[in-house]
């Protein structure tokens, strides 16, 4: 039986298996905070000659010990924890905790992040942790909801990729039976496969691997990502306006299960996704930039992390939107699988999210004797990539999509300052315990 569910057994005898949460050991009393990953319950013992064998386990006891309690619940108005209590017949210390846990896990600054990191199976007891990764459960599941209610299906392609498919990338490199190999840094390729077999549109949820020796608070090397492709578009716009209803499907439907919670715990209002996300291309994004926040970027065919912030600021102020799309990036910052207009502007687009970037999104090149030229302006050998390039030989769709980091999404909606504290157990480059 859940905690959150005892309301239903006023005056009943029940049984709860728990984490102690905490113990005080008064002089006539003992009061037993139990704990569940639903919530909390006062587990009350007095001291008398009946009890003698029930108190003597609780002196016994440790914070966050496990036990199972059985007894009678009682309603009772003046516990600040529910108005309930439980009267225990029966205490049993399923598991003893050591008495002084290698991390404070009431208070989160009293330790280091990596200390806690360190010790992630504790840390991840606070209620702050729970509540996050319940939320990203129920998040992953409205995705999931929405892709399926719209006509995708779900796909799972290779984690390991010959070493070629995708050149010039940083990459873990493995052997693989006397063959050069690597983990796979994207489903792309993948996905666009399937585009050439007329599967229409797909997603994928699942691990990449980037061998980046990064040590910033928004890279990891080990990431799950989010990957959906759709056939049939008429531009990139048509991936931006599927993005955006699949981002207002979860988040609407995460804010009215999860948004009076997270209120209380991340003192976070989750974003009102109510109005259309703004779309200001590469060029005006650095014009605004420039002009009203006098500030020159570090890079000249990029955004870099203060201009993202810069324009999440933009945005929020003009258009009353946390999510802003910048469109018709340079080539040369983006892969040679994009498409680029008459005009050689690219097809694509970042989507930032509360002064960060979440997705990177294009309408690619499917044409067979285009997309051979821009591997080879990239200064790629195209046979290296021809069992990509066959796919586009033989009729294939006009199509895009998008790739976001789960982890990233998570940061943001939660307004957590570092990865590390986003993600369940947190893989970079100078770690690899737990």
């Amino acid at each position: 039986m859940y905690i959150k569910d005892l309301k239903n057994y006023y005056n009943q005898e029940i049984t709860i298996q728990g984490f102690v949460d905490k113990i005080r050991n008064l002089q006539y009393v003992q009061f037993v905070i139990i704990r569940d990953h639903t919530g909390k319950v006062q587990v009350t013992i007095e001291k008398n000659d009946v009890n003698q064998h029930l108190n003597k386990i609780i002196d016994n006891c440790t914070n966050e010990s496990t036990v199972k309690i059985t007894g009678k619940l009682l309603e009772s108005p003046s516990v600040k924890l529910g108005g309930m209590e439980i009267i225990p017949s029966n205490i049993e210390i399923t598991s003893l905790s050591e008495k002084e846990l290698p991390i404070d896990i009431k208070v989160k600054n009293n330790a280091l992040r990596e200390t806690r990191l360190d010790w992630r199976y504790l840390d991840l007891r606070r209620e702050d942790n729970n509540l996050l990764f319940e939320c990203q459960s129920y998040i992953e599941k409205c995705m999931r909801d929405y892709y399926y209610e719209n006509g995708y299906r779900e796909i799972h392609t290779p984690k390991i990729s010959a070493t070629s498919a995708e050149s010039g990338a940083e990459m873990f490199k493995l052997d693989y039976f006397g063959q050069k190999a690597c983990l796979s840094q994207s489903p792309q390729f993948y996905k666009q496969m399937t585009m050439a077999a007329g599967f229409n549109r797909v997603f994928e949820m699942g691990p990449v691997f980037r061998a980046e020796n990064s040590h910033t608070s928004y890279h990891a090397t080990e990431i799950q990502m989010i990957d959906a492709e759709i056939s049939w578009i008429n531009s990139f716009e048509d991936v931006m306006q599927e993005e955006e209803a699949w981002i207002k499907y979860f988040m609407t439907r995460l804010k009215e299960k999860y948004g009076d919670r997270i209120k209380d715990v991340f003192k976070v209002e989750l974003s009102d996704v109510s109005n259309p996300f703004p779309r200001i291309t590469f060029e005006e994004a650095k014009k605004i930039i420039k002009e009203k926040y006098h500030y020159n970027g570090e890079k000249e065919e990029d955004l870099d992390r203060r201009e993202e912030e810069l324009m999440c600021i933009y945005a929020k102020k003009e258009y009353n939107s946390d999510f802003v799309f910048i469109t018709n990036f340079p080539y040369s910052a983006r892969s040679f699988y994009v498409m680029k207009n008459e005009n050689g502007e690219t097809q694509t687009y970042d989507l930032l999210f509360k002064g960060i970037e979440i997705t990177s999104g294009a309408q690619r090149e499917h044409r067979y004797d285009i997309l051979k030229k821009q591997i080879e302006e990239k200064g790629i050998n195209s046979k290296d990539l021809q069992f990509y390039l066959d796919f586009f030989k033989n009729g294939c769709p006009p199509h895009g999509g998008y790739g976001v980091g789960l982890a990233r999404i998570m940061m943001r909606i939660f307004e957590i300052d570092n990865i590390r504290e986003a993600t369940l157990i947190y893989r970079g480059p100078t770690r690899l315990n737990p």
